[in-house]
């Protein structure tokens, strides 16, 4: 889903292109929905005092969402105005009707939203300004003070609602099958634009911007060393943070890697002919959510705003399309737990200001980032493009860690959240260096 190097290509280059893409240039161009060296010794990732200025102030934060307002979800959702069934037998214009009208259904008469509110309320939440905008997160301190402090980073159309079941195993892993080693301190912020944190009210808050912001948090938090993961829209901010080389960031894991050359192989190995055919599938039939996000998030906006099945479509066509599972989100999650993630969108009237962040990062493509940092990758077999390692290996210097997970797609931690954790406590294990 990024690149930040040059995307232009050669005539020759673009001649050599032409051999195995009958999209040429576009499939570089597309945008996306988003083992060696040691990680630092355990007590390099102590945390010192955070700091206490008015200008940092960490405010504590409740999720308390008017009853009011769900009162007005129930009337919209009772009155909704459904379209036509579609024309097609398959997915292939988009959400099919039957499948978005049970979803509503049970959201209408059988979904809770006070149990995720209250089950969040159990963590530590809280928002503070950084660089003039109201950023809420919750920090979750494991009771191992040897643990690793650790930023997560949601994507489109995710929330933070994706790590729940991820937290405890991470922050207590034994109670969760793992050892004292395997604590991380965790901090999982909400983007700008989406959940509880602030909408940006002008332009200016690409993923620059955000990394940097990620980086001030880790440093008001106390964390003088850490490290980051991120999927999606997380990985772009990830990747972001390890190419700005922030102060304290020791380590990253993605699980949608940045590693596509900007010259695509003349004579592809098998393995390197199904990550083009991903990218040409991808920029045909799967990206145009995307160009609309990228143009025109106002005009989405207004319908995102006005209607929860609306919202709940949106969403759900991707729950869809990016899950490990055959076009059966209801296989890997629950309507639940899809609602959950929903809910953050509709409570917080975020369908424009989330649609916004396409248009802030329109230049990204899922072309190779060159980082110098440690990387760790893991690649779901789920997700929109499964690279292989040594385009990794060409991008990444210190690409310390790679794995391809049995299950799990674009949305890992929310699909398969065990193997997810025990792929972060394996990426992150500490070594120490000589």
């Amino acid at each position: 889903m990024s690149n930040q190097t040059d995307s232009r290509q050669s005539s020759a280059d673009k001649a050599g292109q032409e051999q195995i893409d009958p999209a040429p240039r576009r499939v570089l161009q597309v945008a996306a929905a988003i083992g060696a060296s040691a990680i630092p010794a355990v007590d390099a990732f102590a945390a010192s005092a955070p700091k206490d200025t008015p200008s940092a102030a960490i405010v504590p934060f409740r999720i308390a969402v008017p009853q009011a307002e769900l009162g007005d979800l129930k009337r919209r959702l009772d009155t909704t105005r459904w379209p036509e069934r579609e024309t097609a037998g398959t997915d292939e214009q988009g959400a099919q009707l039957a499948k978005v009208q049970a979803l509503v259904e049970y959201w209408r008469t059988r979904y809770d939203w006070r149990r995720v509110e209250a089950r969040l309320n159990g963590y530590p939440q809280f928002k503070t300004e950084i660089d003039g905008l109201g950023i809420h997160f919750l920090h979750i301190r494991s009771k191992h003070e040897n643990a690793t402090p650790l930023i997560m980073t949601h994507g489109w159309p995710g929330s933070i609602v994706e790590f729940i079941e991820t937290i405890e195993p991470l922050v207590n892993p034994t109670a969760h099958g793992g050892q004292a080693t395997d604590a991380f301190h965790l901090v999982l912020p909400s983007l700008p634009g989406y959940g509880f944190s602030d909408k940006p009210t002008a332009k200016g808050w690409g993923r620059q911007r955000i990394a940097k912001a990620w980086g001030e948090l880790m440093q008001r938090l106390g964390y003088k060393r850490y490290v980051a993961q991120g999927g999606d829209w997380g990985s772009v901010v990830t990747t972001e943070m390890g190419r700005q080389q922030l102060p304290g960031l020791a380590a990253i894991h993605v699980n949608l890697p940045f590693v596509v050359p900007a010259t695509l192989p003349s004579n592809p190995t098998p393995e390197e002919k199904v990550t083009i055919d991903q990218c040409i599938r991808f920029a045909n039939n799967g990206s145009d959510y995307h160009r609309l996000q990228v143009t025109r998030p106002q005009t989405i906006g207004y319908a995102l705003a006005d209607s929860p099945s609306g919202q709940a479509a949106w969403i759900y066509e991707k729950l869809a399309a990016w899950s490990d599972s055959n076009g059966n989100p209801e296989s890997v999650l629950s309507y639940d737990r899809m609602l959950d993630d929903i809910m953050f969108y509709w409570v917080t009237n975020s369908g424009a200001s989330s649609a916004r962040m396409y248009t802030e990062n329109s230049d990204l493509t899922f072309n190779s980032v060159p980082l110098s940092l440690p990387v760790a990758v893991t690649v779901f077999p789920g997700e929109i493009i499964t690279p292989p390692k040594h385009w990794a290996e060409q991008t990444y210097s210190n690409l310390y860690y790679w794995n391809r997970a049995p299950r799990g797609g674009h949305f890992a931690a929310f699909e398969q959240p065990t193997i997810f954790v025990d792929e972060l406590r394996k990426a992150f294990a500490r070594k120490h260096t000589a």
